[in-house]
């Protein structure tokens, strides 16, 4: 996975083009050529067609790289799938550090549907990280958050709803413990470890 793709200086890009079209590279300070078989995603933030056109990005480098080409729309086009993605950041920083999953009061989860997010996913889960470590309660407030979210101007119809709050905390819970049965092989005590809850608890969340 090379991640912004469109950063990668001219140089670079011809060699890049070289080991996708032979499949083969030195390593750095080696002359012995190896062979590679991959599968390659590149993402970028940057108007790639726009950087081709200017001469910053190789036309024939881009035509290599755009077999199947993904749009994903930035987060201030898609805010229904915010509270999902809240509560998978919260989720998961709980998971990293042993703390207990904070809850997101409805004020807070409306500033955060109601921003422009520039920095997409990355600020949002930064933004997460940031009120979950300074909260001084089990929720996130308003106050927790940047002041730049608090200051953002909420919908005065908003479509964050207790109900696909709740389907969305439900929904992420669901991806989280499938993601550690995986990751431990379907062992229950280890997939508990790995989620920070009890077997006993576990059980009951897999058959609800």
């Amino acid at each position: 996975f090379l991640d912004e793709i469109a950063n990668v200086p001219l140089g670079q890009q011809q060699k890049l083009l070289r080991v996708l079209e032979t499949g083969e590279f030195e390593r750095l300070g080696s002359s012995r050529t190896r062979k590679a078989d991959v599968r390659l995603i590149s993402a970028t933030n940057a108007e790639i067609d726009a950087e081709e056109s200017a001469g910053r990005f190789r036309q024939d480098l881009l035509f290599r790289l755009n077999t199947i080409e993904v749009h994903i729309p930035p987060l201030r086009e898609r805010r229904d799938d915010i509270p999902r993605l809240v509560n998978f950041a919260v989720i998961r920083f709980s998971g990293l550090t042993g703390k207990p999953v904070p809850t997101v009061s409805e004020p807070a989860m409306m500033r955060l549907v109601s921003y422009h997010w520039p920095g997409n996913v990355r600020e949002l889960k930064n933004t997460i990280e940031r009120a979950a470590v300074l909260g001084t309660t089990e929720e996130i407030l308003p106050e927790d958050l940047p002041d730049s979210v608090i200051e953002a101007a909420v919908s005065p119809a908003p479509r964050v709803t207790a109900d696909n709050i709740h389907a969305a905390v439900l929904e992420t819970k669901k991806k989280a413990i499938i993601d550690a049965f995986r990751a431990s092989g379907g062992n229950y005590t280890v997939t508990a470890r790995a989620l920070g809850v009890h077997p006993n608890y576990l059980h009951r969340l897999v058959r609800n």
